[in-house]
């Protein structure tokens, strides 16, 4: 039995739960959803430090579930970024989970770190796991296969949809892009698939540091455009 603490736990309703631990020298979150009523498991960028991660998919399912048995079902890939997917190898060779990336960032992936992509996803697609979906969107832009995943809320019960953006969007701005043209692409799919999408309240979830919502910078597009990043 797990005793260690399975990291900050953000969500926790009826269905599901949701964690984020930072691992590596450049604080990645790596997230991970727990199906309440059947035990599945998705975690979002093996980032690194494996042993970590490990411990801390084994914690939450001591902490999350009543009874059911957990299994880490699925492993998806945000981006390309080295620092996103050097644990990718130690946890699919670990866990064999089903693995999802971005369709234009497969090919880096395998380069990298020698893991072939199972599913490579294109956005439009919706994943279905037991007791949850995530939808797939497509942010090009900081890779050319970013993207983010959406959980959608549930208005009677008055949760809200939460973004797991990976790179493509943080608090205060996109992600970081290698040219003007790219730059203006990002912001142009983060403005029509995410803010023209999606209300205020919705939760938007990033590689690194700390939450926020579409609300807290919904009026700072214009300012973003203009500054160039």
């Amino acid at each position: 039995m797990t005793t260690a603490p399975a990291a900050d736990l953000m969500i926790d309703n009826d269905e599901l739960t949701i964690r984020v631990v930072a691992v590596s020298e450049m604080e990645n979150n790596v997230y991970l959803i727990t199906s309440k009523s059947s035990g599945e498991q998705v975690l979002i960028d093996a980032a690194d430090n494996f042993d970590r991660i490990r411990e801390f998919v084994e914690s939450a399912a001591d902490e999350d579930l009543d009874g059911a048995s957990a299994r880490l079902s699925t492993v998806i890939t945000t981006h390309s970024h080295w620092d996103h997917i050097r644990a990718l190898p130690a946890t699919v060779q670990h866990f064999e989970p089903h693995t999802v990336a971005g369709h234009d960032d497969v090919e880096a992936i395998d380069e990298q770190e020698g893991v072939s992509i199972a599913q490579a996803v294109v956005g439009g697609e919706t994943l279905r796991f037991e007791g949850f979906e995530l939808e797939v969107i497509s942010l090009v832009g900081h890779t050319p296969g970013s993207i983010t995943l959406v959980l959608r809320g549930d208005s009677e019960e008055a949760t809200p949809t939460i973004l797991f953006t990976g790179d493509s969007l943080f608090p205060g701005g996109v992600g970081k892009t290698n040219s003007p043209e790219d730059f203006k692409q990002l912001l142009h799919d983060v403005r029509t698939k995410i803010f023209d999408a999606f209300d205020d309240n919705t939760i938007v979830l990033p590689g690194h540091g700390q939450h926020t919502t579409l609300g807290a910078d919904r009026d700072n597009l214009d300012e973003w455009e203009a500054r160039g990043w």
